[in-house]
């Protein structure tokens, strides 16, 4: 079950190979005769399979305009790489676009998605913050289909021992993992830190945690020089350069992380909601001994980065009516349902957190319910994709190489206002 990849890597990606378009001539207004007929989804790969069988119930009543489902490799930044070059073709091979929820800023700025009347889908039994994902300037650009949130994980049996309980706090995490950690032979806290995107939603939690922004504005001006942003990079910075942090976790990504902690040597980690049932399976060393917790912030409960995906209708699809009906179905809510038992990915429908079945079967959808509402969409901006590398690229050298802070956030404003201006 890869909850991970509605997060940010998180994070879910999507193009489309569909031979039976015909692609639209530079200039050439999109649509058909009466906007309806076959239409193409594409999504990153779908483990689990669930997907098909939600398709096949929309086919079953729609034969005239059925779905065909393409799935592409895992690699975001592969995937992405062929969708921003179909889409900068003016390609009409795609019609509903299962996208990243850190490339709708990106994509609405550029004219590739169509904006959506938000009165034709159920908005109101969404969680709040994941429908900020899908604007762009007060429009919606797309519809929430997948969220997530990073949450804390922790040993409860190592704890309950020293007769201390979870950290709230950063100051309490960070005297856990000094003192409690060696005691056990382990390490004290990990997240993601390798440079790539899990490290850019790493340093965004910290730093919105702190009270701060990277970015303002939908991405127009660079805010990381501020005393809160700078509280947040200190967090990092000082926990590697203080070892509770370890140097190895700088070759952290998901499935590194969550590895380290199922094999018992790390008392803290940082990762999403797909890492919870492969911690708990038989096989786990830690299966029955950990808890998970929102992520704790400087002076309370902290703020996540808000992963997942969302769906959007390609500007150039001819069939762009029954593609925004085909989004209307996949956000129903009995599919959102589906979504979680079957495709075990965290719906956007705030009341199916609460269901009794539901919860008895997923026991820390409160939690991650609550992460999700504190939490925050990753570096909204046009320039997603180079400020993204831009805060891996910096962040992962002054982590390597214990920077100071001061010099980090110098080097970070200067490289992000070379991409998106002084404001």
């Amino acid at each position: 079950m890869r909850w991970k990849r509605a997060a940010g890597r998180a994070l879910l990606v999507c193009s489309l190979l569909f031979a039976g378009h015909t692609g639209a001539q530079a200039g050439e207004p999109a649509g058909g005769s009466d906007g309806r007929g076959p239409i193409t989804l594409v999504t990153g790969g779908d483990l689990t399979g669930y997907l098909r069988g939600v398709l096949d119930g929309w086919n079953d009543h729609h034969p005239r305009e059925k779905v065909t489902l393409v799935e592409l490799p895992d690699a975001a930044d592969e995937v992405r790489a062929q969708l921003v070059t179909e889409l900068r073709s003016r390609s009409d091979r795609f019609d509903v676009l299962n996208i990243d929820v850190a490339w709708t800023s990106e994509f609405a700025a550029a004219g590739w998605i169509k904006p959506v009347n938000a009165e034709q889908f159920p908005l109101k039994h969404f969680l709040p913050p994941v429908v900020d994902t899908a604007t762009f300037r007060g429009r919606l650009y797309a519809v929430p289909y997948v969220t997530n949130a990073g949450l804390l994980y922790y040993r409860k049996d190592v704890l309950a021992r020293e007769g201390a309980r979870p950290p709230r706090t950063w100051a309490e995490l960070e005297q856990l993992a000094k003192t409690v950690a060696p005691k056990y032979g382990m390490d004290g806290y990990a997240g993601q830190f390798l440079p790539y995107e899990g490290l850019t939603a790493n340093v965004g939690e910290a730093v919105q945690s702190a009270g701060g922004a990277v970015l303002a504005g939908e991405g127009s001006r660079v805010t990381v020089d501020s005393p809160a942003a700078r509280r947040g990079l200190s967090f990092l910075l000082d926990g590697v350069r203080e070892g509770w942090i370890p140097q190895r976790a700088l070759t952290y990504k998901e499935e590194e992380s969550r590895k380290a902690f199922q094999d018992g040597r790390l008392l803290f980690l940082r990762n999403w909601p797909y890492a919870y049932a492969l911690a708990n399976a038989r096989s786990s060393k830690v299966a029955g001994k950990f808890g998970a917790m929102p992520l704790p912030g400087p002076d309370g409960p902290g703020s996540s980065a808000l992963g997942g995906s969302n769906l959007a209708v390609n500007a150039q699809s001819r069939h762009q009516k029954t593609a925004t009906e085909l989004i209307s179905y996949l956000t129903t809510e009995s599919v959102q349902r589906r979504v979680l038992t079957e495709g075990a990915l965290p719906p956007v429908w705030a009341d199916l957190y609460a269901d009794p079945e539901l919860v008895r079967r997923f026991p820390y959808l409160p939690t991650l319910k609550r992460g999700i509402l504190a939490a925050k969409p990753r570096l909204k901006s046009p320039h997603y994709d180079q400020v993204s590398l831009a805060v891996q690229a910096v962040m992962h050298d002054a982590l390597l190489h214990r920077r100071s802070t001061d010099a980090t956030v110098a080097r970070l404003t200067r490289e992000l206002r070379a991409i998106v201006g002084r404001g």
